[in-house]
């Protein structure tokens, strides 16, 4: 797992982020840490289904991005 996909990482730009928990710079595509925690996104999720490489369906209806942000989801569950 990488950075960007752990709960703790905040994004700054298409690079970089920070660690929400030590407050580090961090870059997006490193290795995860000893701290990380599954982020809520549409790739771990059961409604989420992949059509394309970087593209899927949500409850096959609406299009979204394997690694769109999913924490204002209410139908959101983990897979």
């Amino acid at each position: 797992m990488k950075h960007y996909d752990c709960k703790y990482y905040l994004t700054i730009d298409a690079f970089k982020g920070l660690c929400k928990r030590d407050k580090t710079n961090i870059t997006a595509d490193d290795e995860a840490c000893e701290h990380f925690e599954k982020a809520k996104m549409c790739a771990n999720c059961s409604h989420f289904k992949l059509t394309t490489d970087n593209m899927g369906t949500c409850m096959q209806k609406y299009d979204a991005y394997p690694r769109m942000n999913a924490l204002t989801c209410t139908d959101f569950q983990w897979s």
